[in-house]
């Protein structure tokens, strides 16, 4: 099995489902006593996001290449990192280290294209949403057409991120907010929703939403595992 490495911290309500979907998922395939051989580099969230809404993406950067050089030289075989929006510096780290990076966004898209579907909802920060590195990865490379919220919309998902789901709070009228900003991007032609956030599956699950939901947390952590356990990707 090899050894996965984890860069997390933002938040650690995510990256504590990543520890816990990762060990669930080598016991149900290898049973036993069987767990996931991984190490945890958890950050502090709070100088994480107080960069990120100061613009400062370059010591963002250089604070993900030196905790992807740090699980590299700690014996990691692979890196995944546990958030959506820290993939703005994905090319950067790549170009940094000697071992594989899984994109979170291949995850969704490959379970996306497994249910051929042609135009997905993304939902996520308002980073993730207005930036390119995420919609264009997406299109480009697997040629799956992405909408997203209005600028109204988007600024509502980006403060229920920030002000409640990274705290850990889930609260039934936010949940009632994101159904039915999903059901305004189905009825504009979204055939299912990519959980474009690690903590927006607190909120939406395939039990609530009109469409199909692909859930990042659980498709990247998957795609570590296969990876791990398997070669597969």
């Amino acid at each position: 099995m090899k050894k996965i490495g984890i860069i997390g911290g933002m938040s650690w309500e995510s990256s504590l489902q990543y520890y816990k979907i990762a060990n669930e998922m080598v016991k149900q395939k290898l049973g036993g006593f069987h767990s996931c051989r991984c190490i945890l580099a958890s950050v502090d969230f709070a100088e994480i996001e107080e960069l990120q809404h100061k613009g400062n993406w370059q010591e963002l950067t250089e604070r993900m290449i030196d905790e992807a050089l740090n699980l590299q030289n700690a014996g990691a075989d692979l890196i995944i990192i546990a958030t959506n929006t820290m993939h703005i510096m994905v090319s950067a780290v790549e170009a940094a280290i000697q071992i594989p990076l899984l994109h979170i966004a291949d995850a969704a898209a490959n379970a996306v294209k497994k249910l051929n579907l042609s135009k997905v909802a993304l939902l996520g920060t308002r980073f993730t949403m207005e930036q390119n590195f995420y919609k264009d990865r997406i299109v480009n490379m697997h040629q799956i057409d992405v909408l997203i919220p209005d600028k109204a919309e988007r600024d509502i998902i980006h403060d229920i991120i920030y002000r409640e789901l990274v705290m850990g709070l889930v609260r039934k009228d936010s949940e009632k907010i994101f159904i039915e900003i999903i059901n305004r991007l189905t009825h504009a032609g979204a055939q299912g929703v990519i959980l474009g956030c690690t903590e927006i599956p607190m909120l939406v699950n395939n039990s609530n939403s009109p469409i199909p939901v692909f859930d990042t947390t659980f498709l990247h952590v998957q795609m570590a595992v296969n990876d791990a356990l398997y070669g597969l990707i």
